[in-house]
């Protein structure tokens, strides 16, 4: 049900609920844009759904956005529709041609060219890919995804990729969401400015596919919960609900400037979890400025207080507190700093030491 009419409806929203004018950037179209042939001379071709692609960026563009794109490195698509296969380069360079920005590239049937899950085979064709754009005159963001097959982590900068999908497809439950996002803990070496974790899409507002939408099935606080570790985790924030139903409370959990400040903090560190204490976790990200932004987790069933001891991650014994969802000082905090932490909820904090 994508097509140019709701893309060019997205970046208008993009722009008058005011998520443009904080940081967020990229309209991306995902599987469903493609005709069912390529023309005589091989070159993809979008389907009546899209009429004409240049003049949809041009559109993007000129609202300050920027626009991406969906495609396969095998011969279809998740959706069955036409891949790359065998047409990477000349892909690459009509995506330049209309103006693309970003370029997510799903294994989907690549699994039938693929001699084995080795290395060489699993890195192959993004490999290919990354010759393909490199070989255009646009700068394109390049998103692998594979759902972290062979620990890509590992290896998608090497490969040229810009973020790759470290886990299978992200449901709106705290089960999925909480399993994906605390499983990170291992990656944070794999990180870092250009080169990404990518633990799948963000799970709030109203979501669904095609028209089968429904309200998030995750509460207030794992909303909270989900944002505030997916921007320690320095994650791509892509937003995958309908725009045109974003309510006061969506809005805000994205267009907290403080938060998604350590989610965008050039240093680009992913935090590490530094603490596990029965439903506690504490996750700690290193930012430019030398403050440290803090994620203190409750994972248990009920409200619970929290005592964080400045010893035990790494910190002297006198820091300056500020609450990032509230904005607001909570002052200097001599040994330990105690927090009442919501069900399945987070206290994010950034500190520094105290003068």
């Amino acid at each position: 049900t994508v097509s140019a009419e709701k893309i060019r409806a997205t970046a208008d929203l993009m722009v008058s609920t005011g998520l443009r004018d904080h940081g967020w950037m990229f309209v991306n179209i995902d599987d469903g844009w493609e005709a069912p042939k390529r023309a005589p001379n091989g070159e993809i071709q979008p389907n009546e759904k899209f009429p004409d692609m240049k003049a949809l960026a041009d559109y993007v563009h000129a609202k300050g956005l920027k626009l991406g794109i969906y495609s396969s490195p095998g011969p279809r698509t998740c959706g069955g529709y036409l891949g790359s296969y065998g047409h990477e380069y000349q892909d690459a360079a009509t995506w330049a041609k209309w103006g693309i920005d970003y370029l997510k590239y799903d294994w989907c049937s690549y699994g039938r060219i693929a001699k084995d899950h080795s290395l060489p085979e699993l890195q192959k064709p993004y490999r290919l890919m990354r010759k393909a754009l490199d070989a255009v005159d646009r700068d394109i963001v390049y998103s692998l995804c594979q759902y972290g097959m062979g620990e890509v982590w590992k290896w998608g900068a090497q490969v040229g990729g810009n973020l790759w999908r470290t886990t299978g497809d992200i449901t709106d439950t705290w089960e999925s969401m909480s399993r994906i996002g605390f499983g990170q803990a291992e990656l944070y070496p794999y990180a870092g400015p250009g080169h990404w974790n990518d633990p799948d899409m963000l799970v709030v507002g109203w979501v669904g596919w095609s028209e089968h939408l429904h309200r998030t099935r995750l509460t207030v606080n794992e909303q909270y919960t989900h944002i505030s570790l997916w921007s320690l985790l320095s994650a791509p924030l892509l937003l995958g609900c309908d725009f045109s139903r974003l309510n006061a409370f969506t809005l805000n959990l994205l267009t907290n400037d403080e938060v998604l400040a350590v989610n965008q903090d050039p240093l680009g560190k992913q935090a590490r979890r530094v603490l596990q204490k029965d439903d506690f976790q504490v996750w700690m990200k290193d930012l430019s400025d030398g403050s440290k932004a803090v994620g203190i987790f409750n994972l248990g069933e009920k409200r619970a207080e929290f005592a964080l001891r400045w010893e035990k991650i790494g910190l002297a014994r006198r820091q300056s507190v500020r609450d990032l969802w509230r904005q607001k000082d909570l002052g200097e905090f001599a040994d330990e700093f105690r927090a009442s932490v919501n069900r399945h909820g987070v206290v994010l904090i950034k500190v520094s030491p105290a003068e």
